[in-house]
Parts: C-alpha cells; sequence; structure tokens
C-alpha cells in the first residue's frame, strides 16, 4: 500500500448480505461456503497494530537485537533497530543515534494481561467505577492556572529564568539601609514590569483556555439513563455510560461502536479534528451488538476488557463477553473523542475512555521546547559579563578599603564617615561598620549599581522582535499557497532566528518533493507493458446508468486504447486475465464511494475517499477502464463492469502491515469462486508467487517494475488465487481462534494472513506517478549553492528514489554516486572502499585545480534502510558520518520512520552546523522533532507533521524565501541586536565606574535613580526593537540571486567571539569619552552633581542612538520616529525629573543647558566617541568587506552582476573566507 495508510485500520466486517435491501441478480457461492459464514462471524480484518518482534543474533555478540516495525505502505517499509538484549536478559540499552526516537510505542502495540485490563460494564456506570476502580470523568482542563495559583506558579516559571533571580537578589539588596544605592521603589519597577506584563499576557492566554474548557465541558450529549435517552452535560458522561450521537455530531468521549443507524453497522466518522486527516474512516459495531439496537432499555450483562488508556489513536485492543462467548473489538469498533458523525444518521455507544483519558487528549501536548544556537551563545557571552561585573565590584570594593586605610584618621570627622557622632549627649558609633564590613557593603553596593550591566530588557526586547518577524514571515504573500488556502505558520516563537543558520536540510520525499496525488500512469498485466495511454475527459470517460441517473468517476486518468479495447473482450484468456486484474484494482482496497451532485441533475459524480492517495489512484484507473466501484457495505461492494452491476461478497480482508508489505481481500464472486486477491510491494510479494506458473510472465514484469522505478513511479504487484471449500473453511476458523486470542493476537492474525497469501497467481503491476510539486527542482538547487545539504530520507525503492532524485536536481549527472544496499560486514567494506575514492578524487581535484576543485569532486551518497540497521546499530556510525559529511547529497530509501531520526541525530551529535527537518505526515514526525528546526508540510497526509513542528508551510520551495531571506534577516538583525544591547548597558556601567573612582568609591551615583531606571525602559529600548523588525542588510532579489550570501549565518559573521570582545573595547572608549570631556570641561566650575549627571545621561542616550543610526541600513518612517523620538524622550524626561522639586537634582538641567559649554560637549562627546568606530568600520568596508558588504555596495550602486559574484565564498570552502577587492 501507499503513504497515508501507515494506520493500520480494519474497516470491514464480515457478513452475508445487506439486510433489508434488494439484492442484485447474481448467483450466489457455493451452498457449502455459504453455510460456513454465520450472521455473527467474527472480524476478519486485523483488529490491532502491534509490535513484531523479531530476535535477530549479532554477528559480532552473542547478543541478540529487537528490530522494530515502522508504519508505512507497499514500498515504504523497512525495519528499524532500536534496542538491543544481552543473552543474559538484562535491560534493554541504546546505542549511538537510535535514541533518536521520539517516543516508545504505546501500549496498543503489547497484549492485553488481565493485571492491565479495563473492565466496562455495559450500561452500569456504577459497578464500572466502583471505589477501586475509579476512571477519570469526562470533565476537561486544557488551562494552567486557577485563581489560587496562578500567582505562585506564573512567578515560579518566570523565575526559571536565571537572570531574572538575580534581578530580584539585586532588588532585595537595595531594599537594606547599609545597601541602598537607589530608591526602594525604582529599584524595583524594572523587574516587577517586566514580570507584570509577563504575567498579564499568561493570565489572558489562560483565559482563553478557559473560557474553551467551559464552553466544551457543557455541551451536552443523549446519554442512556433508565431505558431511555435524556440529555447530560459532557463533563457529567461516566466510563461505562452508552451515548447516542446523531449526524454531524462531535463524539464526547472514547466509545465502542454498539450499534448504528445502517442495518449492516457501518457508520463514517471525519477524524480532522484527531489528526488532520479530511478523508472519511469507516466504523463498525460488531453484529452481536447490532442485532440488540431495539432492546436497549433491558441491556446488561456486557463486559469489555480492554487496554489501559495511551496516546496510540491508530490503535485499540479488547474483547466483549457477551451472552456468554468472546468476541474482538479493535480499531474498526472505537469511534475517539473529537471525531465528527458523517453520512450516518446515529451510532450508540459505550464510553470506554472518558476525559483527560481519551486518545485525543493524551496526544494533546506540543512539540518540545527548543533554544536557539543565539540564545544558548547569548547565555555564554551574560556569564562573561557577569565575571565582568564581579571584577569590576572587586576592583572598587578593594580601592575603597586601600582609601580607607589612607583616610582612618579623618574618619572621625569625615563628613558620612563620621565614626562617631556628637550631635547628642552621649556619643554613638554612627554609618561605620568597620573595615572588613565596609568593604564587604562596598561590594554588595558596586553590585546594585552596576546592574545594568546585564541587560534585563534584552529578554522582552527579543521576544517583541521575534513577534514581529512572525508577523512579517506569516504575511509573506510569497509563502501563500494558493491550492490549499493556507499561508506560512510560525508555531515556535523562539527559534526564528536559527532559520539563517542551517546547513543540513532533511527532507522526505512523497507529499513533501513530491504532490502526494496520485495519477495512474502504466500497468504491466500479463507481461504486456501498457505504457502509451492519454488523458480523457469528463465527458468522453466511462459512465454508468444507475436508477436513471449517469454516474461518472470524479477523476479520469490517462486510457491505454490496447488495454480499453482488451477489457471488453472477456471471452479470451487475455480479457479473462485483464478482467481479474481490474477487479483486484476495484476490490483489493478499503475505498468508500460517494456521490457528488453536479450542475446537472441527471448526472452525479463518484468521489472516492480512502486513507490512501495511491488506493485512489487505482479504483479511478479501474473505474476508467469500465470497472467502476459504486457501493461498499460492512460484508459486500458492487462493481459497475461495463455497463452490469455485479455484487461481490467480502469474506475476509487483510490489512496492510509493515512485516508482510502487502494486503488481501478474500471475494466471493458471481460466479461461485471464492478468490483472495493480494497487492503490496514487489520486494515481498514475488516471494508469494508461484514463478512456476509463468515464469516469463514474473521476468517480464520484474522488467517493467524496474522500468517503472526508473522514472520514478511508486509500484505495486497484484496477484491472485481461488480458493477452495476446505481452505476457505480452514481460514475461517483459522481467522476466528486467532480474532478471539488473549494473547499474540496480532501474531496470530499475521500469521493466518501468510498462510493465505501464497502461492499466488501474478495478474500484473502498476505504476503510479506522483508528481513533483512546483518549484522543486529550483529550491534544492538554490539550497545546494547558498551551501546547504540537501538530504533526502524516503521510504521509496532505490530505483524510484534515484530517479527522483535526477528530476529535483538532487543529484546531478557530474556527481559520482556510491551506492550502499548490503548487510554485515559488507557495510564496513562498502563504507571504507567508498572513502578510499574520496580521497582518490580529493587528490585528483587538488593536483588538477591546485585546490579550487569546489563542484569537480562532489559525491553523493544513496543508502538504503537494511544497511543502516546494521550501520546505526555498530561502530560504523562514525565511518557513515565521515562519509557522509564528506558528500554533496545524501539520497537514503526504504528507511523507517525512526530511522530518520537516528539519521538526523547522527550529523546533529556529531556536528554544531545547524539542522532541519520537514515532512508531511506522521513518518516524519520524530525527524522533525529531533532537528534544530522542524518545518511541517500541510498536505495530503494530515496535520500530525504540523502540529508537531515549530514552522509550516503549504510547498517545499517555501523553503528558498524562509531560509535565504526571513533566515537571513533574522539572524542578522537579532544578533546585531543582542551586541547592541550588550554595548548600550556596558557604556552606562563604565560611566558608573569611571565616576566611583573619583567619589572615593562611595558608590554614590550623578544619574538620578528614575533616569537609571528609564535608560533601558523609555530611552535606548524602541529604536533597537524597531531595528530588529525592520532593517534589512540586502533586498529580497539580492539574497535570492545570489544564495551564497546565506553563508554568512552558516560561519556566524554576525554574532561570534570576536565580535563580541570588538564591541566590549569600543563600550570602553565610548565611555571615557562620556566621562572625561564634560569632566576636564566643567573641573574648576562650580556646577552641581545632579547637573553632571543629567549631562552623562544624555550623552549616553544621544550616543547609543547615533551609534544605533549609523549601522541602519534600511530607514523608515517609524525608524526615524523610533531613534530620534528616543532621544527627544530622554530630554523630556530628564526635564520633568528635574522640574519635580521633592527628587534630588531639582532645576539642575535648566541650569546647565543654559551654558553653550553643555551643548558643546554633548557635540563633542558623540563625535569623539564615534570616530574610532566610523574609521574601522570604513577601513573594514573598503580593505576587507565581506560577502553582505560587497553585494550591499553593488546594490546600492546597481551594478550587481557576474564581478560581484566572483567576490562570493565558493560554495563549499571552510568557514575561513578569502575574499579579496
Amino acid at each position: 500500500m501507499m503513504k497515508g495508510s501507515h494506520q493500520q485500520r480494519p474497516l470491514l466486517n464480515p457478513s452475508p448480505r445487506t439486510p433489508g435491501k434488494e439484492e442484485l441478480p447474481y448467483t450466489p457461492v457455493n451452498a457449502s461456503i455459504d453455510a460456513s459464514i454465520p450472521v455473527s462471524s467474527k472480524l476478519y480484518s486485523q483488529s490491532q497494530i502491534e509490535m513484531s518482534v523479531d530476535f535477530v543474533r549479532s554477528p559480532s555478540s552473542s547478543s541478540y537485537s529487537i528490530k522494530e516495525v515502522s508504519f508505512r505502505e507497499g514500498n515504504d517499509v523497512i525495519v528499524n533497530p532500536v534496542i538491543r538484549y544481552d543473552s543474559s536478559g538484562s535491560n534493554p540499552v541504546r546505542h549511538g543515534s537510535r535514541g533518536a526516537s521520539s517516543g516508545g510505542f504505546g501500549s496498543s502495540y503489547k497484549e492485553i494481561k488481565d493485571d492491565d485490563a479495563r473492565l466496562v460494564y455495559v450500561n452500569d456506570p456504577l459497578r464500572t467505577n466502583e471505589k477501586r476502580f475509579r476512571f477519570a470523568g469526562n470533565s476537561i482542563r486544557t488551562s494552567k492556572y486557577s485563581f489560587l495559583t496562578f500567582l505562585p506558579r506564573n512567578l515560579f516559571e518566570q523565575f526559571h529564568r536565571i537572570a531574572y533571580i538575580y534581578f530580584l537578589v539585586i532588588a532585595i539588596l537595595n531594599q537594606l539601609p547599609q545597601l541602598a544605592v537607589f530608591g526602594r521603589g525604582a529599584s524595583i519597577l524594572p523587574l516587577a514590569l517586566v514580570l507584570f506584563v509577563t504575567a498579564v499576557k499568561d493570565a489572558y492566554e489562560d483565559f482563553r483556555r478557559h473560557r474553551s474548557d467551559r464552553i466544551e465541558n457543557n455541551r451536552v450529549a443523549s446519554v442512556l439513563v433508565n431505558g431511555e435517552f435524556g440529555d447530560k452535560k459532557w463533563k457529567d458522561i461516566c466510563v461505562g455510560e452508552v451515548v447516542k450521537i446523531s449526524g454531524n455530531q462531535t463524539l464526547p468521549c472514547d466509545m465502542v461502536l454498539l450499534s448504528t443507524s445502517d442495518a449492516t453497522g457501518v457508520s463514517y466518522v471525519q477524524t480532522t479534528n484527531l489528526d488532520g486527516e479530511s478523508n472519511l474512516k469507516t466504523r463498525y459495531a460488531k453484529q452481536e451488538t447490532q442485532a440488540k439496537a431495539s432492546l436497549w432499555g433491558e441491556i446488561g450483562g456486557m463486559l469489555i476488557k480492554c487496554e489501559k488508556p495511551n496516546r496510540n489513536i491508530y490503535g485499540f485492543q479488547a474483547n466483549m463477553e457477551i451472552d456468554g462467548k468472546s468476541i474482538s473489538l479493535g480499531p474498526s469498533n472505537i469511534i475517539l473523542r473529537g471525531c465528527e458523525l458523517k453520512n450516518t444518521d446515529w451510532v450508540i455507544g459505550v464510553v470506554v475512555y472518558a476525559g483527560k483519558e481519551t486518545k485525543a487528549m493524551l496526544n494533546n501536548a506540543g512539540a518540545p521546547s527548543k533554544r536557539s544556537r543565539l540564545e544558548k551563545h547569548m547565555n555564554k557571552e551574560i556569564i562573561i559579563l557577569s565575571l565582568f561585573l564581579v571584577a569590576l565590584c572587586t576592583v572598587v570594593s578593594i580601592s575603597h578599603g586601600v582609601w580607607l586605610r589612607q583616610h582612618r584618621k579623618e574618619l572621625y570627622l569625615m563628613q558620612f564617615y563620621r565614626k562617631y557622632d556628637y550631635s547628642e549627649p552621649e556619643v554613638e558609633k554612627y554609618e561605620y561598620y568597620g573595615w572588613g564590613m565596609e568593604i564587604f557593603f562596598v561590594f554588595l553596593m558596586s553590585v546594585i549599581v552596576f546592574q545594568v550591566m546585564i541587560p534585563i530588557s534584552l529578554y522582552i526586547s527579543v521576544e517583541l522582535v521575534r513577534i514581529g518577524q512572525a508577523y512579517f514571515m506569516i504575511r509573506d504573500d510569497r509563502m501563500f499557497d494558493k491550492s490549499t488556502n493556507s499561508r506560512f505558520q510560525c508555531r515556535a516563537l523562539n527559534i526564528n532566528e536559527d532559520l539563517g543558520q542551517i546547513k543540513y536540510v532533511f527532507s522526505d520525499k512523497t507529499g513533501t518533493l513530491t504532490e502526494n496525488k496520485m495519477e495512474f500512469q502504466c500497468a504491466s498485466i500479463g507481461g504486456v507493458d501498457y505504457d502509451n495511454g492519454k488523458a480523457i475527459d469528463t465527458e468522453t470517460g466511462y459512465s454508468a446508468q444507475v436508477d436513471g441517473m449517469v454516474l461518472r468517476p470524479k477523476m479520469m486518468v490517462k486510457i491505454d486504447q490496447d488495454l480499453l479495447h482488451l477489457s471488453k473482450m472477456k471471452h479470451t484468456d487475455e480479457g479473462k486475465h485483464l478482467c481479474d486484474f481490474l477487479v483486484a484494482l476495484a476490490a483489493c482496497n478499503t475505498i468508500v464511494p460517494l456521490t457528488v451532485e453536479t450542475s446537472d441533475p441527471a448526472v452525479k459524480l463518484i468521489e472516492y475517499q480512502g486513507e490512501s492517495p495511491d488506493e485512489q489512484a487505482l479504483v479511478y484507473a479501474a473505474a476508467s477502464y469500465g470497472f467502476m466501484l459504486v457501493e461498499r457495505s460492512s460484508g459486500h461492494i458492487v462493481i459497475d463492469i461495463q455497463g452490469e452491476r455485479q455484487r461481490f461478497n467480502v469474506l475476509g480482508l487483510h490489512e496492510f502491515d509493515s512485516d508482510r508489505k502487502r494486503m488481501s481481500v478474500i471475494i466471493g464472486c458471481p460466479d461461485q469462486t471464492v478468490k483472495v486477491f493480494v497487492k503490496g510491494a514487489d520486494t515481498t510479494m514475488f516471494q508469494v508467487i508461484d514463478k512456476s506458473l509463468n515464469l516469463n510472465m514474473v521476468k517480464a514484469t520484474e522488467s517493467h517494475l524496474h522500468a517503472y522505478s526508473s522514472k520514478g513511479l511508486r509500484t505495486l504487484v497484484i496477484g491472485m488465487r481461488e480458493m477452495s471449500t476446505s481452505e476457505f473453511e480452514q481460514w475461517q476458523s483459522s481467522y476466528d481462534s486467532a480474532s478471539t486470542a488473549l494473547m499474540g493476537r496480532a501474531n496470530l492474525l499475521r500469521k493466518v494472513a501468510s498462510n493465505v497469501e501464497n502461492n499466488l497467481r501474478l495478474l500484473g503491476a502498476s505504476g503510479i506517478e506522483d508528481k513533483l510539486q512546483q518549484g522543486v527542482p529550483e529550491a534544492i538547487e538554490s539550497l545546494r549553492t547558498a551551501g546547504i545539504k540537501v538530504w533526502v530520507l524516503t521510504g521509496d525503492k532505490q530505483e524510484t528514489a534515484i530517479s527522483i532524485g535526477y528530476s529535483s536536481k538532487l543529484l546531478t549527472s557530474q556527481m559520482t554516486q556510491i551506492v550502499i544496499n548490503n548487510k554485515s560486514d559488507s557495510c564496513r567494506k562498502s563504507l571504507d572502499d567508498a572513502l578510499q575514492l574520496y580521497k582518490k578524487l580529493s587528490d585528483v581535484s587538488n593536483s588538477n585545480d591546485s585546490g579550487n576543485g569546489a563542484g569537480t569532486n562532489q559525491l553523493a551518497l544513496i543508502i538504503d534502510g537494511t544497511s543502516l540497521v546494521y550501520i546505526l546499530e555498530t561502530e560504523l556510525e562514525e565511518k557513515l558520518f565521515e562519509l557522509s559529511s564528506k558528500c554533496t547529497a545524501v539520497l537514503c530509501c526504504r528507511v523507517a520512520p525512526l530511522q530518520k531520526a537516528g539519521i538526523v541525530a547522527l550529523i546533529k551529535n556529531r556536528t554544531d552546523d545547524m539542522t532541519l527537518a520537514i515532512g508531511d505526515g506522521a513518518n516524519d514526525v520524530s525527524m522533525i522533532q529531533k532537528a534544530d528546526v522542524g518545518i511541517g508540510i500541510s498536505g495530503q497526509e494530515g496535520r500530525q507533521a504540523v502540529m508537531a513542528s515549530d514552522f509550516s508551510m503549504g510547498q517545499f520551495r517555501f523553503l528558498v524565501p524562509l531560509l535565504l531571506i526571513h533566515g537571513h534577516w533574522n539572524y542578522q538583525r537579532i544578533s546585531y541586536m543582542i551586541l547592541y544591547n550588550f554595548y548600550r548597558n556596558v557604556v552606562l556601567v563604565f560611566v558608573l565606574f569611571w565616576y566611583a573612582l573619583f567619589t572615593g568609591f562611595t558608590l554614590t551615583t550623578a544619574i538620578t535613580d528614575w533616569s537609571s531606571v528609564l535608560y533601558t525602559v523609555i530611552y535606548t529600548s524602541l529604536p533597537t526593537i524597531v531595528v530588529g523588525v525592520l532593517d534589512k542588510d540586502l533586498g529580497r532579489s539580492t539574497l535570492l540571486k545570489y544564495p551564497q550570501l546565506y553563508g554568512a549565518g552558516q560561519r556566524g559573521e554576525s554574532y561570534n567571539g570576536n565580535l563580541f570582545w570588538f564591541t566590549i573595547l569600543d563600550t570602553l572608549w565610548q565611555s571615557i569619552a562620556v566621562f572625561f570631556i564634560p569632566l576636564i570641561a566643567y573641573w574648576d566650575s562650580t556646577v552641581g552633581i545632579s547637573a553632571l549627571g543629567d549631562l552623562w545621561i544624555l550623552a549616553v542616550v544621544i550616543l547609543v542612538n547615533v551609534h544605533l543610526a549609523m549601522d541602519v541600513i534600511r530607514w523608515y518612517t517609524i525608524t526615524h520616529i523610533a531613534v530620534w523620538g528616543s532621544i527627544l524622550a530622554t530630554f523630556i524626561c530628564v526635564m520633568v525629573i528635574d522640574a519635580l522639586p521633592f527628587l534630588p537634582g531639582y532645576w539642575a538641567f535648566f541650569m546647565i543647558a543654559k551654558t553653550k559649554l553643555f551643548w558643546v560637549c554633548l557635540l563633542g562627546i558623540v563625535v569623539s566617541g564615534l570616530v574610532p568606530r566610523f574609521v574601522v568600520k570604513v577601513f573594514v568596508q573598503h580593505f576587507k568587506p565581506d560577502d553582505i558588504q560587497i553585494a550591499r555596495v553593488a546594490e546600492k550602486f546597481g551594478y550587481l552582476q557576474g564581478d560581484a559574484e566572483t567576490e562570493m565564498n565558493p560554495i563549499f570552502d571552510l568557514p575561513q573566507r578569502t575574499a579579496t577587492t
């Protein structure tokens, strides 16, 4: 089967004919067989998903390995090594990258034991919920806080940030009289403001959750009470109660179906709210409970033994005891909370899981939290600044101690340091605590004064900038998918800047690179290749007459005229063979046909709903050749065969599983025969084909399959055989025994399926095209030009994967291909040979091109899942990493979901390069969550990948604008913003430090308390936020035209240790200019210290804002307002503060601002402070420009031609650059 059907869900119930319906004319199956199918026969489809356990002895030790089965269809399945047990039976130990799984299997994959079972007494909630077995109620709560817990819990969560604890300690120290430097209120205000803003945001979000919970819990459902159905709030529903759901209503809890409005027990549900899939799913009530539909008032005595609550929404295992016998229940018999009932009048079920124990609520967890790389680096710099702060405080405190020693004889009468107070008759010690304590107090006071060294506002500013960046990413029309009417979604705001540093992209193929819209292209039937079809429209395509209505398939496919002609020659052997092939396409599936109205009331379209796009394509293909599936019930299907409606009894169905890699259906045909039709991957189908029947046909089909795969088509092999009466009876007995087994049920059912799927007659094979999405080749080429290595991880065959690799430009003719598809020790040899080949190619390239052979020795590694099974389990991981890191492209085929995560971990755990994973299905979730950045494609496979991702979008090609444009901008902006925040705060700290050196190290401050507080809140905060959201170092067209520019982020050119230390040196010089120019100018004057403080704070604000203005590249109106408005706001605030008589420094600003010297000092500070930076900046841009500066100048003057491109770094250069002008 195909991608999208990884959910193993049995969809049918065996039954004879549909009661109460007029029978179609057909010859029934022979009496002996018909008699062997009781009305109450057991569920024949595989009723659960179970992990296949296969012990394999390791070649290098006495240990055994367990293989774990993944969920993927048809060609997409491979086993995955997860856990190794030693022979002594010790606990499992994880090895290497295999620990990358996103979680273990739920209990649905295990067998039910009596101790682990949940007992549910139908329509007896009191007995079900007796004291020792009390289950969760149906009330749900998604909110985090209550009225009483909000304040303590929210504060607890906020103080997980170490910086907040630091500022809290500072604020507490400032409350002590001996350490009071600022006003007590002013010292608390910055932290209180940050905590308050965050708390308000959290409170609003939680209020919305409370409101949603209240609406959900107060919804009403119909519950059976005292023999009658009555309304009951959802929150009051209990496990064991019987609930009735009407059409288009939402399920309030997880229920086992007991009865439906359809006499055969079939119902349809839509699981969009649960897994995002919009296709209808079929669910069934057991015939034993369906028959009791009219006796609900007297119902009793039924007991359900089911597994305990778990997260697996695709698995369910239970048994029901009814009328003294036990029947099995599986995933097709349960409907889950959040599903919506469709195309069914009503269903009745018994609650087995409620509230927080429902599968929907157990899965209500977001993606794991991720932190950006810049944030991690920023924390290192904050630690350095903290050490620097300690050093400054140590210098001040030790200097203060020395000063006290030097002036110890003067301390008796010196103001502030008077040892004794002589103002009272009794002399007392005053304001002095001894030499040692004074040094200690000064150290703590220094920490308080210099606290701004750690920028608390940086956290809030970065969050606001990320929100602004997310807004512009979401509103970018270049990432709007018109086909699905969906925009880019930013689900994780804390890693925007990581998009600008990606080195590896790990991509799924089907649905990510391709559209996952399957189209039937060709078929090999009876050893003949039919591959010259032409598309037809609905006017000329096949149609059927039903009750005066014309039915046509909604989608048409290419028609081969020879094949169409042959399909009408049923009297010939070739015609009969083709008829069996087309019947297999129409019958061997779980497709549900639905009618769609058209503008012509006499014409209706048949739409085939199914979980697999591959199955839909095959059924549409059969319909186009006149084999139209028009009806499906729990026990039969109706196929219109070229105008003649024929009914086929569906006697049994074995769903696809990842061990067998095939599915089969047992059909009672109109010609009194019973046939088993099987389809699946060629790797397993040819194992069960009887090649002795027609060896030439088998060889021809294999040749055609290879040709189809080479074209990039997805292939399936179809076979069949007739079953005798005895064979069918034996199968029926075996199936009944297996389906009711309490232990090992899944393995037993798998064995029953394998026994019937043998000695098949080969019918043929199909080729289905999954077209590439628009712009995929161009996108991959752009990403590779940007220095990003693209890996494609798929479950397809090697030939199919290679073909898609060429068509998507992942592989090129210039690449040297290394193919590894071996097992065991041969993998070691293959890896060694490949490494030797790389060395030889490198030597040849270096000798021929003097080392400038970036593109002449490109390697492409192609490796299959079987090889990865062995490699990821052994020490060969290191060799695989060494080889893959040297390859331009890597293509992994036949890989399982957990192997995808293991491959990501292979790179992530061994290198500092940033990784990005992109996929569209549930099988990509582990890979998406393992990578540094995870992107979900909102495509044909539901929203599991989207819900687990950090970002989501509609098309793979959107990666180009996302990474090359927004990723580049985000990284450049956030990098500059962090360095700028460090700079502006350290400048002020140095000014305060210089002042302390000239005031006896007493730590009195010339700058007012309120100005110190407002410095990071009002004076300098807004400009950096505006620039962080809006500034652009390069335009869109330039970034797209020259993807090499993306390498600046990969090399960390905007944020690194060198830039940090250069910034610190720059702040040192600027602080000297700020402090000493006014000090020298006013040395002999009588200007008060408050006036100088106003001059210093104004000088710092003007300096840092002009510094920012020098670095702004794109000016907007709001940028001007923010930068120059902040300077104006600072003047206004200083004037207001000095105009208040109850604050220190009353009228100081107005006195000093009247003099020319004040304005001359401001001008001199700005000029002298920024001249060195300006000179260095000009020197670097003219004599040692980087790629960004070259492109910016070229863009500015409009001559961005090929000459500029030669200045860019070669694509595969090492991070060190050697560009020259």
